[in-house]
């Protein structure tokens, strides 16, 4: 008994250790369910250690700080009997395993109440780092044995194959003194491809006639191929000379003849998966315009009836797509290319090009994408690039890095009172433009030299790459050059 009163005179006298020791069968049996207090319930924890701190000044404020310690941790005690069990709730989640690199994907959540209680939740789905969702969470209130489905879009800024292992249900207890988190396991795959919706977006333009809302351009033909097509509606753009007038009396209107462009040609691209192409232009790197102007291409490459292949390396050869004719080779393209990522290693052009004398033998459209950073990897793919002319036909595609060409276009949008001023940061843009415009000066003799050896050449910013190269093998078609 002695002990006691001692214990307990002890305790009154230091209210604080009293709340401190108090609380310690809380804070187990929160560890234990996995339950935490929220800042509600940590601000009314300082109400009480407040009024202790008065029993310096105040002799009775000690009586009201046991009140308020005991009516707090009842409250605490009795919301935390009240928060619902991992059991009361069922979560899933429904979605496609084809997302579009860069592309919103709609995604469903789902969760179901079947408890006796009305509670506030908020769900948030465990997704990769390579994934933004739009929301991210969703705050619920959820009535008692009732369900609720939430839509968010998910955008990936990375291709490849990815897990998304489950879901995180956060739980509030009645009075909100008490959070409580779950975790639902709920496996997805998701195979993030480089963009396919423009594929789509560009078979509607087409049959729509409004290619030009893309960027591509109708490019004239250069002669004509001999192969008859069909025969459709004369317009005004049409050479009179291809007027079939056999039909034009029989349907009472003017007809004109549609030939065939030249088939079963051969294009392959060499894409270079080094650290050429590990730069950053909008959200996405380098080689994932690389890879999404290639699909494109393919597209329509494989719909006027050529053939269409694909090598990818680095330092090594990662992988080869032979080509072939036909839409259902895309989704080899596509299979071979999604999980294709840029590595800081320097490229080897001479195995690249080793293995393609090896493994293609027909003349064909050799189309690199690379870039052009310094004279070591210039000269290596001038030289592969010339040693091509004899047998194919090669196209050197180069991605200009923004950072080498934006100081230039920021220099000269001053006025001529700025650039003759003595700001320190006005003579600082006037040293990177310079060392800019040496880049891009050295970088277009390069281009120069590889045009003049037979080479055809593009060098665009990585987002203009799809529509550039489209129309640039349009008009290769349309002058015969393969």
């Amino acid at each position: 008994m002695t002990f006691l009163n001692t214990t307990f005179t002890f305790l009154v006298a230091r209210p604080l250790v009293f709340m401190l020791l108090a609380l310690l069968p809380f804070v187990l049996i929160a560890y234990w369910k996995r339950a935490f207090p929220t800042r509600l319930a940590l601000l009314l924890l300082l109400l009480p250690v407040a009024i202790s701190f008065l029993t310096i000044f105040v002799i009775g404020s000690i009586y009201v700080a046991l009140v308020l310690d005991v009516i707090l941790l009842v409250a605490l005690l009795v919301d935390l009997q009240l928060i619902p069990r991992k059991k009361s709730f069922q979560v899933s989640r429904e979605m496609a395993k084809v997302f579009s690199l860069g592309k919103p994907q709609n995604v469903e959540l789902e969760i179901t109440n079947s408890s006796n209680r009305n509670c506030r939740v908020e769900m948030i789905d465990d997704l990769p780092v390579e994934f933004d969702s739009d929301p991210p969470s969703f705050p619920l209130q959820l009535k008692t044995r009732s369900r609720k489905q939430c839509h968010a879009r998910l955008t990936s800024s990375r291709r490849g194959l990815f897990h998304l292992a489950g879901i995180h249900v956060k739980v509030y207890s009645l009075l909100r003194l008490w959070r409580a988190y779950y975790f639902y396991p709920n496996r997805s795959v998701a195979h993030v491809y480089p963009d396919l919706k423009q594929i789509s977006e560009f078979g509607l333009l087409a049959r729509t006639n409004r290619l030009s809302l893309l960027g591509f351009r109708r490019t004239r033909k250069v002669g004509q191929d001999n192969e008859f097509e069909r025969l459709r509606d004369y317009t005004r753009d049409d050479n009179q000379r291809h007027i079939d007038w056999r039909a034009t009396a029989r349907k009472r209107k003017l007809m004109v003849k549609d030939f065939q462009n030249n088939q079963n040609q051969s294009i392959i691209f060499l894409v270079d998966c080094g650290r050429m192409l590990t730069g950053i232009s909008g959200k996405i790197s380098m080689l994932d315009h690389a890879f999404n102007a290639m699909l494109l291409m393919s597209y329509v490459a494989l719909k006027q009836g050529d053939s269409v292949g694909l090598l990818t390396f680095s330092n090594c050869v990662h992988r080869y797509t032979p080509p072939k004719t036909g839409t259902r080779h895309l989704n080899r393209l596509l299979h071979a290319s999604f999980d294709q990522h840029p590595q800081y290693v320097e490229s080897r052009y001479d195995e690249a090009f080793v293995y393609l004398n090896k493994h293609c033998r027909k003349r064909s459209l050799v189309i690199l994408i690379t870039n052009l950073i310094d004279q070591i990897n210039a000269n290596q793919v001038e030289k592969y690039l010339q040693n091509l002319t004899h047998r194919h036909l090669p196209m050197g595609v180069f991605l200009r890095d923004h950072d080498v060409y934006d100081p230039i276009d920021e220099y000269l949008e001053l006025s001529v009172n700025d650039r003759n001023s003595n700001d320190p940061l006005v003579r600082q843009q006037l040293y990177e433009a310079a060392a800019a415009s040496e880049i891009a000066r050295w970088r277009h003799q390069s281009i120069n030299m590889l045009t003049h050896s037979g080479v055809l050449m593009l060098d665009v910013f990585p987002e203009q790459l799809t529509s550039a190269i489209v129309n640039r093998y349009l008009e290769i078609k349309a002058r015969h050059l393969l």
